[in-house]
Parts: structure tokens; C-alpha cells; sequence
């Protein structure tokens, strides 16, 4: 090494191409009488020459196709290798079944007996045992617990921790949030800068309203908590233990423990209402 450090400013450009060559070394060495030794190697794909984007995508395809062998060898299973996108520092336990079309890139390390269903794009994230994500779900620098559902499509942004049994379903946005043991947010809703306590029930539609224009605030809901459907939690706002939030609520002040919380318009009934504007157009 000292040898190539000492001699490499001989290199230079004159080729086709004007390029810098490290395998002109040889010639550098040969010249100069020094030693010159050809070792072969029994994995030519690692000393292959990318000069062109399809070069490089078959040296990518190799290298990736040798992890995929390497983590189906300790027990993983992989379906359709190739479809994959699986980057070299990801770890996957024994056990765990990674679906076709899926992208595991980053740090990502999943726990043994989990499964990721096809198309699901996970970078930085850990993932217990036992866990299931389904199809399209897009997850960064997220933290699912032991036995938690994902999915389908959700989108776990930076800062999601996801507890054990938790379930974060259909359309569901999470960021910078804890979601306690059991808890569910199963339908359409976005969850920011929350903490959300044990065995608490998120309805459809719900929204933590966390940015005021200026500053972000937090949502605070603790345990076996239910938020109704269409509910919008206006932070900083704290949901107690056990209380109850009615459908399409729009919460602004803090909710005591076993409390029913309702903020919504009472609904007005016209009776006959639309006869009586039926006959006003009708008259000549």
C-alpha cells in the first residue's frame, strides 16, 4: 500500500475516455521494476467496471442479490429476491417472510416471525417479533413493538414508536408519536406529536391538530381513552383516563378522566322544510 501511495501521481489521463485508471498502476509499477502480481478472484462481480449506468445496475443487482442470499441463509425467507431493493447494513431475524417488490434500505433491522407484505418502502426503522406489515406502507425512522399490525398504506414518518399489539391501519399518518400497548388508529386519520396511552380506541378521520402557524404542540391521550370519529384534537390538549370524545368533536380544553366530551353544533330538524320550497318554486 505504501507503494501505490508513493507512486500513484504518475497516473494519468491519457486515454480514450480522459479518465484516471487505478489499473494503470500495473504499467506504473512495471516500469518503475517493481513487483507485479495477478490475484484471481472467486467472485469476479466484485472487481467488475462500471463505466455505464447498465454496468452499474448489474454490479448492484450481484451485490444485492448476494445480501438477499446471506439473509435467506440465517433463516430468513425472501420471495423473489430480485423484485427486491434490500440494503447491506439491514438485518432481518430468523423466520421472517419479506414478500416481492418490497424496499428494506438504511439500518433497518426486523425481529423473527414478522412478515412485509409487497410494497412497502421501510428505511432506518426497527421492527419487532411477530409483526405484520401490510401492503404499501412507507415507514422512516419508525420503532414498531412485538406483535403490532401496519397497514396497509400507512405512512409511519420519523420519530413513530408503535407499541406492542398496536394497530395503525388504512391511510393512517403518524409522526414524532408514541402509541400505546394495544391501542388502534385503524382508518384514515394523522397523528402528530401525540402520546397516546394503552387500549385507547382512535376513530376515523381523526386529527391531531399540532401547528398553529408558528410552533408545533403536543396531544396527550392516556389510557382506554375512545375518540370518536371526525374528532379534531387542537393541541396543547390532554385527553384523560377513560374519558369518551363524541364523534366529529372539535376539542380546544383538556378532557378530565371518565369524562364524555362533546363540541359539535346541535342538529336542527326542519320538518317539511324542502315540500315548503318545492311549492315556492312551483307557483307561477
Amino acid at each position: 500500500m505504501k507503494e501505490l501511495y508513493s507512486s500513484i501521481g504518475e497516473l494519468s489521463t491519457d486515454n480514450a475516455h480522459r479518465e484516471y485508471y487505478l489499473t494503470d498502476m500495473a504499467a506504473v509499477f512495471k516500469k518503475a521494476r517493481q513487483r507485479v502480481v495477478a490475484w484471481k478472484t472467486s467472485t469476479p462481480s466484485e472487481v467488475l467496471g462500471g463505466n455505464t449506468r447498465a454496468e452499474l445496475a448489474d454490479i448492484d443487482q450481484e451485490i444485492r442479490l448476494a445480501k438477499c442470499r446471506q439473509l435467506m441463509a440465517d433463516g430468513a425467507t425472501i420471495f423473489y429476491p430480485a423484485t427486491c431493493v434490500i440494503d447491506a447494513d439491514v438485518e432481518i431475524a430468523a423466520d421472517t417472510v419479506i414478500e416481492p417488490f418490497v424496499q428494506l434500505l438504511g439500518k433497518t433491522k426486523i425481529g423473527s416471525n414478522s412478515r412485509v407484505r409487497s410494497y412497502s418502502v421501510i428505511r432506518d426503522s426497527e421492527i419487532g417479533d411477530g409483526v405484520m406489515v401490510r401492503p404499501g406502507c412507507i415507514m422512516e425512522d419508525a420503532r414498531i413493538g412485538p406483535g403490532a399490525i401496519i397497514g396497509p398504506y400507512s405512512h409511519l414518518r420519523p420519530g413513530s414508536e408503535i407499541g406492542e399489539g398496536a394497530h395503525v391501519g388504512n391511510f393512517v399518518e403518524t409522526k414524532k408519536i408514541k402509541l400505546g400497548k394495544g391501542s388502534k388508529a385503524n382508518h384514515l386519520t394523522y397523528l402528530g406529536d401525540a402520546e397516546i396511552g394503552a387500549r385507547v380506541n382512535i376513530g376515523a378521520g381523526t386529527i391531531t391538530c399540532n401547528y398553529d402557524g408558528v410552533h408545533k404542540h403536543k396531544t396527550v391521550i392516556d389510557d382506554d381513552v375512545f375518540i370518536g370519529s371526525d374528532s379534531t384534537l387542537v393541541a396543547p390538549v390532554r385527553v384523560g383516563k377513560g374519558a369518551y370524545v363524541g364523534a366529529a368533536s372539535c376539542i380546544t380544553e383538556d378532557v378530565p378522566e371518565d369524562s364524555l366530551a362533546v363540541a359539535r353544533g346541535r342538529q336542527v330538524v326542519k320538518e317539511g322544510w324542502v315540500r315548503q320550497k318545492r311549492a315556492e318554486r312551483a307557483k307561477p
